[in-house]
């Protein structure tokens, strides 16, 4: 498995970054793709349909973030602690965890559909769509949750290389049944927007299985042997920190996703045709974000196998290391994106469509934002990485709830839809500030999320444990009672 606890940094922090990177560029061009068919040949009211139903699966995925991520820093942890032994409990348990929470979501979720749509206010021209669209995505929801652990677990090791490959593999088999489905092409069946999302759960379930299927053939330590199933048994001290870690840090992705689905519900107010816009806008901003995201995951895997290791001052220059590069990798994007609208967006509206100046408008005000937003992702993923999961949360809380969501409320009836734009950056930056202080004057250092007792091991003693000391005594009690003996004698 790679080393993150040697090296150069920054070179260590890249070359783990890059496969991150462009599996996150991978599923977002295939979002791209589906949303430029659907926009394209079911028109604009289908795209506002997945606009609303996607912001429902991000916060489910944001649900899952945190079990995901508290399992990889286990993982990484015990890694770097050289504790094989607890790894393996942490896989097990965490396998058959992930199991029950994905089937659950995905029923559930499926019922409450209709109810969730309505709640978000959904265009009544999108509705009907909308709900064929998330129910079937919901039905792909253990597959994705599924396959969202394996990679993380993944990561956890220190291979970003393995779940960028089958991103590949999952990513080109959408975007070939995509408008297979849609279309009806051929032998297939004309689906309409649901054959977009069918095509997700078909790629999504045929590559978590072809994964599975090359870790058993690599004897990856991810995957059990029969021998290894009671593994699989769950460890109640394993379940009680994913819990109580997870918990925190998926209710910072679910506090992030509704936020979003609540501006998307102030969008709305202004018609389908900002709401496109706005669609189409977040489009790119997926790609903006994805570098500081990928460098998110890179310092939190490379830092929790350094607070395994014991290695806090290299966790401290990962830290700087990984926000110096979040500046310059997201700034880039949106100095580009600033300069190519509008053409860039007419990936996704038409030429002629009143909604692309309204999308030019959006970006020019909120893209900024994102350069902030990085840096502090950044700071919240090394903190993370030690167990200081309330914090980022806390911080997350105040920045969108306190300040983004309010400010968009309180100012729309005087701005109206310019009101939502402004308070993006603004939150953006709040979010900055808060995860720097944090960083700098909070208690993360001390913090952890498996116990830092060394592993037992079957090894041979080495002479610096306990029989060593016990052979010493008594060799001593001899030597003392010889001398005793050798006293009365004369």
């Amino acid at each position: 498995m790679p080393d993150l606890t040697s090296g150069p940094i920054g070179k260590t922090l890249i070359l783990f970054a890059l496969p991150v990177l462009a599996t996150n560029i991978l599923q977002s061009l295939n979002g791209s793709a589906n949303a430029i068919w659907v926009s394209h040949v079911l028109g604009e009211a289908a795209l506002t349909a997945t606009s609303n139903a996607n912001q429902i699966m991000f916060l489910m995925l944001g649900a899952s973030f945190g079990l995901t991520m508290a399992s990889n820093i286990m993982i990484g942890q015990a890694i770097g602690g050289r504790n094989e032994a607890m790894a393996k409990k942490v896989i097990g348990t965490s396998t058959a965890f992930f199991i029950v929470v994905s089937l659950t979501v995905g029923a559930v979720g499926a019922w409450l559909t209709p109810h969730i749509l309505t709640w978000m206010g959904t265009p009544a021209e999108a509705k009907r769509d909308a709900i064929a669209y998330l129910r079937v995505i919901f039905s792909a929801m253990p597959f994705m949750y599924f396959f969202t652990y394996v990679m993380m677990a993944q990561r956890g090791t220190g291979d970003s290389r393995t779940p960028f490959h089958f991103s590949l593999v999952m990513v080109g088999l959408d975007v070939v049944l995509n408008p297979l489905l849609i279309t009806g092409f051929g032998p297939f069946p004309k689906m309409g927007i649901a054959g977009s999302a069918t095509s997700t759960l078909i790629a999504q379930t045929v590559t978590l299985l072809a994964m599975i299927v090359h870790l058993y053939r690599k004897n990856s330590m991810l995957v059990l042997r029969p021998h290894e199933l009671r593994l699989l048994i769950p460890d109640f001290g394993i379940i009680r920190s994913l819990v109580t870690k997870g918990l925190p840090m998926g209710f910072q992705m679910i506090v992030t996703s509704l936020a979003a689905v609540t501006m998307m519900s102030l969008v709305n107010k202004h018609g389908v045709h900002t709401s496109a816009a706005y669609g189409a806008a977040a489009q790119l901003w997926t790609y903006v974000q994805m570098p500081a995201m990928a460098l998110g995951a890179a310092v939190s895997s490379m830092s929790a196998q350094n607070v395994g290791a014991g290695k806090m001052d290299r966790v401290e220059r990962t830290a700087r290391s990984g926000v110096l590069y979040a500046f310059l990798f997201t700034a880039v994007p949106v100095v580009l994106i600033y300069l190519a609208d509008p053409w860039v967006l007419r990936a996704f509206l038409p030429a002629t469509s009143p909604s692309l100046p309204i999308a030019v408008h959006i970006n020019s005000i909120v893209l900024w934002g994102f350069i902030a937003f990085g840096m502090a992702f950044i700071f919240s993923g090394v903190v993370r990485a030690t167990g200081a999961v309330w914090p980022p949360l806390l911080a997350m809380i105040i920045s969108l709830w306190g300040i983004r969501v309010p400010m968009a409320n309180l100012l729309e009836p005087h701005l109206g839809a310019e009101a939502i734009w402004i308070s993006f950056p603004v939150g953006s930056f709040a979010t900055l500030v808060l995860a720097w202080g944090y960083y700098m004057w909070g208690g993360w250092r001390t913090s952890r999320m498996l116990p830092t007792t060394p592993p037992v091991t079957d090894e041979p003693d080495t002479g610096f444990g306990q029989p060593m000391i016990e052979e010493a005594e008594v060799m001593a009690e001899a030597a003392e009672r010889a001398g005793e003996r050798e006293k009365a004698a004369t």
